[in-house]
């Protein structure tokens, strides 16, 4: 076996391979697809045991609606879930939806049998360099640290955690250095479905408009008008809430799983730099208090919940924003309401600029109407600093209103599936990932106006 210096010590090579994907969430996933579909040899090395990262780790389900027609790599995952008795159109909205055990399962099951490897259970370290260029990338294992050998990288880390150890610069935060705020999603079982349905409807409240009885969403804003916002307040009153817990409230049924909601909460307070390991911990500790103090409310206070109970939390922070490379382009909010083309835009992406702050500075309204769009260059996944790197998910170059609207599940697995394409078109042309004319691969995406 093959084995590299690091620090002084011999670490031995387990991989060689033509892709090496640093994480394998939504972007990492789909990325390793693609290139594995155009013949290379790909890797994903990801932390923990599962595939899907936020979505399935986080508990982020449904996809949030786009009009955007995905990549035909979006459409395989939708077939293989409905393969597996997961139904994921609700028939009225445009999300994609899903149970996040069989999302994993099925992406897994789409990398190895397309050929790839899956490195589970290793954690980046480090990366080595020779000139402009990554060779190696050093894990932790179950068997001490490891190297990683590649010709092309793919930083899916969601921290830009590759690239700002291979000196990428980056940028974090809003003008005031404020992450967008945390969530610390969790599950609950033994619902009645039909009946929270029906007591939520019963009381003329029109947020769900879904006909499908399998399909349903709850929701509580303070002074947006919704009925639970006066259920809360007594649980308030009586002690059994606190203020912070009363910010934002979110469920939605779990295709596959009968009686389960997915929360989409609680938002954890006070934490304003995601960047911060110790705040991470205490966003845990914190969230996981509100979260005890949501699943006992419930059933006190909600028809249809008198029988349920805390399933599971989620085993992964939900991180919206932490870090984002500074690329060849820089997408900016600009583009978004200039719904920009570019020679090389390799994505699209119609979700507003859904900024969830920490203290409500940022708030944006401007929407697009259906079918308007604006698109994501190559050179946005791309850096000056460093060859043979590509970035893909919430930390590419954008700015911070402008990654809040770019981040969410539809635009991550298309703009991973042109970073496969890319990685493969890398490899096979021998050009460097930096110096690919990004208007080729809009080309071979079909992303050419008009199509």
């Amino acid at each position: 076996m093959n084995s590299i210096s690091f620090f002084g010590r011999s670490i031995p090579i387990i991989y060689e391979v033509d892709c090496v994907i640093v994480g394998g969430g939504t972007g990492g996933a789909v990325t390793a697809i693609a290139a594995l579909k155009k013949g290379i040899k790909t890797l994903i090395v990801e932390k923990s045991i599962s595939l899907g990262g936020t979505q399935t780790n986080a508990l982020v389900s449904p996809m949030m609606p786009t009009h955007i027609q995905g990549s035909d790599i979006n459409q395989l995952i939708i077939e293989q879930l409905n393969r597996e008795q997961v139904e994921t159109s609700d028939g009225t909205t445009a999300c994609s939806w899903f149970n996040t055990e069989t999302l994993s399962y099925v992406l897994e099951k789409l990398v190895v049998e397309h050929g790839g490897h899956i490195l589970y259970d290793a954690n980046y370290i480090d990366c080595i360099k020779q000139e402009d260029s990554i060779t190696d990338i050093i894990v932790n294992t179950c068997n001490g640290l490891s190297a990683v050998r590649g010709k092309t990288f793919v930083d899916a880390t969601g921290d830009a955690l590759l690239s700002r150890t291979a000196g990428v610069q980056v940028e974090s935060g809003n003008c005031y250095g404020q992450n967008q705020q945390i969530s610390f999603r969790f599950e609950m079982g033994g619902i009645d479905i039909l009946g929270l349905r029906e007591f939520i409807l019963s009381q003329s409240e029109t947020f769900c408009k879904i006909k499908n009885p399998n399909f349903f969403e709850i929701v509580m804003v303070p002074e947006k008008g919704h009925i639970l916002e006066t259920f809360f307040k007594k649980g308030l009153e009586n002690g059994d809430l606190k203020q912070e817990d009363l910010r934002y409230f979110q469920a939605f049924t779990q295709p596959g799983k009968p009686g389960v909601m997915s929360f989409n909460c609680p938002h954890i307070p006070y934490i304003e730099k995601t960047t911060d390991p110790i705040l991470r911990s205490k966003a845990v500790t914190e969230g996981r208090k509100m979260i005890r103090r949501l699943a006992t409310f419930l059933p006190k206070y909600i028809p249809g919940f008198q029988n349920s109970y805390l399933l599971k939390e989620a085993s992964q922070l939900g991180i919206r924003e932490s870090y984002r490379i500074l690329g060849k382009y820089v997408l900016t909010e600009q583009d978004y309401l200039n719904r920009s083309r570019f020679y090389d835009g390799i994505a699209r992406g119609d979700w507003y600029i859904d900024v969830h702050s920490v203290n409500n500075q940022d708030e944006q309204n401007v929407r697009f109407s259906r079918g308007e769009y604006y698109e994501i260059p190559y050179r946005s996944l791309i850096t000056n600093e460093i060859s043979n790197l590509i970035a893909v998910g919430r930390h590419i170059s954008s700015t911070f209103l402008m990654q809040a609207s770019l981040r969410i599940q539809p635009t991550v697995r298309d703009m991973a599936h042109a970073a496969g394409v890319a990685c493969a078109y890398s490899v096979q042309h021998r050009i460097a990932l930096n110096q690919i004319d990004g208007s080729r691969l809009k080309e071979e995406l079909s992303l050419v106006e008009g199509n």
